[in-house]
């Protein structure tokens, strides 16, 4: 049967294609989407040292090469998920990638035509993957505890529960169900390890924490730290006070204290007990936790990385950054004396044993108390920022790290790192051009490292007997040139910060956030008018941005375009294009706000002048790119529940009469949700989620940008903090309790500064007319309907199914053709492309799903038909993938986007 499917659908269009020229018309540059998801474990080797496997994250491949002594030689190129960021080899003929974007993860077939022979759907976000347990035959792959494919209630409003998982599935069996979930008490993991012989598994929490906590504004007394209020000082340098802002406390192993060393325990009502690496029995019948203390390391950092175990020692080492947000301000630091200025996190290698935990600072040799010298300097050249994998030799002595931050490998005697007498010594550092490096791979039979360089998507080769880089070479990369150019700003310690050791990536991780709250007032700043964007000022009138703003979290890079002024306040912003109106003039260009966070390089970065114009330029460039991932709280199909149906209904109809002059305004009314929002406006633009860009003055004591509400469902897990002032906090309110709650997973909730453990704290801070406002079931629907609120793409896009020969037997047939037929119906409603790939004996098939049948990557072939599309698993798997708008072209049939199918270049590279 499967030779008269080629005959029928194949053999005559090949015949056709031996006539075809490089012809077809030139189709428009297909875009990308830009998430800039953070690669995990980019690259790992077969076990027989014969080939190397490289995640080529922006174009969502996984390339395979051939290890030879001359070097490395392309084998192979095989199309994955979207944002691949982790790779394993099981053996030597088959690997698994993870998938960041697609909840994924694909199992490739190594060999003569490698492709992809089964998908396996996971938590929201996997990040990383290991195989270990009896023979290496079980893989263990981090996810964040909730997404479409979870067969569990992520339970949102629910204190105390875990939110990180591991996904543990049998590899030898062809069963997609998981063998068990391993659920993790923390927030969203990132890194796993493996002993030598398999038997234990290491898992870690990604952006951690480090117990510290927000303090609610308006708990303290007015009039200073004399009177029990806010640590002085509380005026600026020109003697203005400050708003009503928080406090930022830390758990001192006994207590909540501030910098004063006052207790307030009666204002944090949980326990943060900052699990960060955990411990699993890979060997048990079903792997789980080991018991009690042993199943867990506390205190490793504040944000993890990599982990790596000594294949000797059995102890283990992970690259983290521990952040410094208990020092308050930025700036000088002349009228205050204190500030982050040039050191708000320590880079370091955290060794684990049965000792307990020793963090290792990498960056001995900085003196802190100096700033700031002119970038290079001598200092600045021997640091290193953001430490991510490692690779160990195998008598366990040489550890070399990936340095992103810094762009070179840093080599450290384990020894040394152990008893923390080693020394920062520039004949221990491997520069690497390129840029930006992320993984590697050791191959001691050939004395070479591999070394993945995430900025120009390449892959650089060292030889480990002289210490230097000898060959390097790139991936293709269907990036926008500016996209490329800019992201060097994000990371680039070296160029950023005087000592070499800071950059805006040390909070905003991976353009994302650390889910801290910083303190970044400055004292020696003065105020700033308001701009003229202006929603409502609640009857109270205008107040001006004081340069002491109080605690506010780290916000996220990704999708600010469109939204016009930044920061929480709306302060960074374009006034000088008056007037202002959307889209793109005065305060609401995006253009003009980014740039003005030029300040934040010698302010808070430590860098002794700002960057060039030119480059500030770039760095605005590459961050207007980036963009929010599905929403994965909300139905594939993009349906809302019952429960989110009533809170939608609420959040668009029900009126505040919050103040006389605003009694008729909607949750929406502020927080607007529009995908199509600059039709209006005769624009191509993303639409607005849960802001336009206005501001509400005098809310919270102080100026604030209407917030929007993407990620809402990434800031769960801070149960037990007790409200301010009765605007937040009214007395008998049944939506929450103020007991104690018990061990919690995160420091900071909701607001501005993170000072609300949940979103029904937020609700009370306006009364509704309706009636039910009041009524926990309703205002539970609300929050249900935010944690799956609009993003700019939608639920779908990344989301795969593979159609394989056995799946046609009628137990296996209605699940994966129910699963095809909703992605196709997803394209018919214009949320996403529908690509598919597959082989034709020795070529790839690339297929697009366009007005009810798939064009293919050969010019020469027909169209082809839904069920000929299935039919063709019958010959080889078929991976349907859902990709964003625009970008199925591309993806599916036309790789490099220059007009001639993938196919017909396949035949002429053959010819």
């Amino acid at each position: 049967m499967e030779a008269m499917l080629l005959r029928k659908l194949v053999f005559p269009a090949v015949s056709a294609l031996a006539l075809l020229a490089a012809s077809g018309e030139a189709r428009a540059s297909q875009p990308l989407t830009a998430f800039e998801s953070g690669q995990v474990r980019p690259m790992a080797m077969s076990p027989n040292g014969q080939r190397l496997f490289v995640v080529n994250t922006p174009d969502n491949r996984l390339e395979i090469y051939a290890i030879t002594p001359a070097g490395l030689e392309r084998e192979a190129s095989v199309a994955v998920g979207l944002e691949p960021v982790a790779v394993a080899a099981r053996n030597n003929h088959e690997v698994w990638v993870v998938n960041h974007l697609s909840d994924s993860v694909s199992v490739v077939a190594v060999g003569a035509h490698a492709h992809v022979k089964r998908t396996l759907q996971v938590g929201d976000e996997p990040r990383d993957i290991v195989f270990a347990g009896v023979g290496g035959e079980r893989a263990f792959i981090t996810a964040a505890h909730r997404g479409q494919h979870a067969p569990f209630d992520p339970q949102l409003t629910t204190p105390s529960v875990g939110r990180a998982d591991v996904w543990v599935f049998q590899a030898s069996q062809v069963s997609a169900e998981p063998l068990t979930i391993v659920n993790l008490f923390s927030d969203t993991p990132r890194a796993l390890a493996v002993n030598a012989d398999g038997s234990r598994v290491y898992a870690a929490a990604f952006n951690s924490g480090n117990q510290t906590a927000t303090i609610a504004p308006g708990v303290m007394p007015k009039g200073g730290e004399q009177a029990g209020g806010l640590p002085g000082p509380n005026v600026n340098h020109a003697g203005i006070g400050e708003p009503d802002n928080g406090l930022i406390v830390r758990f001192d192993g006994d207590h909540w204290v501030d910098e004063l060393g006052r207790v307030w325990d009666h204002m944090i009502k949980f326990n943060l007990p900052d699990k960060d690496v955990f411990v699993i029995n890979a060997e048990a019948p079903v792997p789980a936790l080991l018991p009690d203390d042993d199943g867990f390391f506390a205190g490793v950092g504040t944000t993890l990385f990599n982990m790596i175990v000594n294949p000797v020692s059995g102890k283990i080492y992970v690259t983290n950054t521990e952040a410094r947000n208990q020092v308050r301000f930025e700036g000088p630091g002349i009228f205050a004396d204190t500030t982050v200025r040039g050191h708000a996190v320590d880079n370091r290698i955290t060794v684990l044993d049965d000792q307990g935990v020793h963090p290792r600072l990498l960056n001995k040799h900085i003196d802190y108390d100096n700033c700031c010298a002119p970038v290079p300097n001598a200092e600045s050249e021997l640091s290193v920022s953001q430490p991510l994998g490692m690779a160990t030799t195998s008598d366990g002595a040489v550890l070399y790290t990936a340095v992103i931050g810094n762009d070179k490998v840093a080599i450290y005697y384990t020894a040394e790192l152990e008893d923390d007498s080693f020394y920062p010594d520039a004949f221990d550092q491997i520069p690497v051009s390129g840029g930006g490096p992320t993984g590697l791979v050791l191959d001691e039979a050939n004395d070479r490292l591999y070394v993945m360089t995430r900025f120009d998507n390449g892959i650089s080769i060292i030889d480990t007997d002289a210490l230097e880089e000898v060959d390097h070479l790139t991936m293709h990369n269907p990036e926008p040139a500016d996209l490329i150019a800019g992201r060097r700003f994000l990371y680039d310690a070296a160029l950023t910060s005087s000592h070499g050791d800071q950059s805006c990536a040390s909070c905003h991780i991976f353009g994302d956030k650390d889910d801290l709250a910083w303190d970044l007032g400055n004292p020696d700043g003065d105020i700033m008018a308001v701009t003229d964007n202006i929603r409502t000022n609640f009857g109270i009138g205008d107040i001006d941005f004081h340069p002491m703003k109080g605690p506010m979290l780290t916000q996220s890079l990704r999708g600010l375009d469109n939204h016009g002024p930044m920061h929480w306040r709306g302060d960074r912003n374009g006034v000088d294009q008056q007037p202002s109106a959307q889209p793109d003039t005065g305060a609401y260009s995006e253009v003009a706000a980014f740039n003005t966070f030029n300040v934040a390089f010698p302010g808070l970065l430590g860098r002794d002048q700002e960057l060039a114009p030119e480059q500030m330029q770039a760095f605005t460039d590459f961050a207007l790119q980036l963009v929010y991932p599905p929403n994965p709280i909300r139905n594939l199909d993009n349906s809302l529940t019952a429960q989110q149906q009533v809170g939608r209904d609420f959040f668009f109809n029900n009126k505040s009469v919050i103040t006389a002059d605003l009694s008729q305004f909607t949750c929406e009314n502020c927080h607007r949700i529009d995908a199509q929002a600059n039709a209006e406006y005769g624009v191509a633009r993303p639409g607005f989620f849960g802001s336009d860009g206005q501001l509400v003055l005098a809310e919270l004591g102080q100026t604030l940008k209407i917030p929007q509400m993407r990620n809402f469902y990434t800031r769960v897990g801070a149960f037990g903090m007790v409200g301010g002032d009765a605007f937040f906090n009214s007395p008998g309110q049944p939506f929450y309790d103020d007991s104690h709650q018990g061990d919690q997973v995160r420091g900071f909730g909701y607001a501005h500064d993170g000072s609300k453990d949940q979103l029904l704290r937020i609700f009370n801070g306006f009364s509704f007319a309706a009636e039910g406002f009041h009524d926990i079931d309703t205002m539970l629907a609300v929050a249900s309907f935010l944690f799956a609120f609009d993003t700019n793409l939608a639920p779908v896009v990344g989301q795969q199914v593979t159609l394989r020969k056995q799946d046609f037997q009628l137990q296996a047939w209605a699940a994966v053709n129910a699963r095809i037929n909703l992605l196709r119906a997803r394209a018919d409603a214009d949320e996403c492309e529908l690509i598919a790939k597959t082989r034709l004996g020795p070529f790839e098939l690339g297929l697009l799903y366009e007005g009810g049948a798939y064009t293919t990557s050969f010019s020469g072939l027909p169209s082809l038909t839904h069920a000929q599309v299935r039919l063709l698993a019958l010959s080889s798997p078929v991976t349907y993938t859902c990709v964003p708008l625009g970008t199925g072209e591309r993806l599916g049939i036309d790789r490099d986007d220059d007009g001639t199918r993938d196919g017909d270049e396949q035949l002429w590279w053959q010819w």
